[in-house]
């Protein structure tokens, strides 16, 4: 039972006397590693100056919560009892993960790219600005098919052509996976945060604060487009009910007068007025409820806006991340030190192989 297995013990010799070769081949080429990772350093050293600082701005912003009505839920249900339709059920849409995937849609992505800024003196773009801080300008001179090429704020995308979208589609993979992040920090808050890192300080700034007008005003229209509509609807019909309760009132007068001073006896001519003081009685009734309903849809209406609030905007300066002179130089040396070990392990297995 307690017999110890032989072959085990030398199995365990062997390394530990393989491992004592290895270290000593290793400690005999001390000087390549050690040149390697000065070298290494040196490319680290050089990388931490050549590469430029990342700022990143941020915004969050609260969601409405509409689960309490108070006095206007009560409002809506009675309105609905008498089967009238104020509207205020599409709230639905864009809410939790489908808003914050709203911010991150290629749609709203380019949309926000064809807003205009300010700068020097002189509006552009926020693509035209990207396109200036990547230095695409001068490689497109030897390109007559993108050196005509111009992205003017506020552009209608109907006018762009197959090129005018091939660099926008590149600009948006670029942001989406490298600068655009949106998200909660903490899934017990309803706090969106959304951060853009940018190597140029303005355009994550300008391009963070107009994506999410933006996305306010396309998530504003789309989630009150039925009151909107239900409100319009309302308002063309009283002003249309109001018109014809004018025209009856005149009616009434013109009747009136023609009648004035009449005998008695002569009914028959007094038939119009009559009619008319009808069409007066039920468009003043109509009137009367189309005027509740529009004030109704127009509370309906205003419940549904402000939908986003802004907590926190991105303030100058922004904060800013850049690749230590410290940091490059131990990671430099050490990756070069790391590869140059590989290297002479191969190595020498290649030759006891052979």
């Amino acid at each position: 039972m307690n017999e110890q297995n032989p072959n085990d013990e030398i199995s365990l010799k062997e390394l530990l006397e393989k491992g004592r070769e290895w270290f000593a081949y290793l400690l005999s080429q001390w000087k390549i590693i050690v040149l390697a990772g000065i070298i290494g350093a040196g490319l680290g050293l050089a990388y931490s100056f050549s590469k430029k600082p990342v700022y990143t701005a941020t915004l969050s912003f609260a969601l409405e919560d509409e689960k309490g009505g108070g006095g206007l839920g009560g409002a809506l249900g009675l309105a609905s009892s008498f089967g009238i339709d104020l509207g205020g059920g599409g709230g639905s849409i864009f809410t939790g993960s489908n808003l914050t995937e709203l911010f991150k849609s290629r749609a709203m992505v380019e949309q926000t790219l064809l807003s205009p800024v300010v700068i020097d003196g002189k509006a552009i773009s926020l693509a035209e600005m990207y396109i200036q801080n990547n230095g695409w300008r001068d490689q497109w001179n030897d390109k007559p098919k993108f050196k005509a090429i111009q992205f003017l704020p506020d552009t209608k995308r109907t006018y762009f052509t197959r090129v005018h979208d091939s660099i926008l589609g590149v600009m948006y993979q670029d942001l989406s996976k490298t600068g655009l992040v949106v998200g909660q920090k903490d899934k017990k808050v309803a706090i969106i945060t959304i951060d853009m890192s940018s190597p140029n300080e303005l355009f994550a700034k300008y391009f963070t604060e107009a994506l999410v007008k933006e996305v306010s005003d396309f998530y504003v229209t789309t989630k009150s487009k039925k009151a909107r509509e239900n409100m319009d609807i309302l308002e063309r019909q009283t002003d249309s009910i109001r018109g014809a309760l004018n025209g009856a009132i005149t009616g009434v007068a013109v009747a009136n007068d023609n009648t004035f001073g009449l005998n008695p006896a002569m009914n028959v001519r007094r038939a119009p007025s009559a009619r008319r003081q009808v069409d007066v009685q039920a468009n003043t009734a109509i009137l009367t409820e189309l005027v509740k309903q529009t004030e109704l849809a127009k509370v309906t209406l205003r419940k549904e806006t402000p939908l986003i609030q802004v907590i926190d905007r991105p303030i100058l300066p922004l904060k800013k991340e850049k690749f230590g002179k410290a940091k490059g130089i131990v990671m430099g040396g050490f990756l070069a030190g790391f590869l140059v070990v590989l290297g002479l392990i191969f190595k020498k297995l290649i030759k006891s192989i052979s």
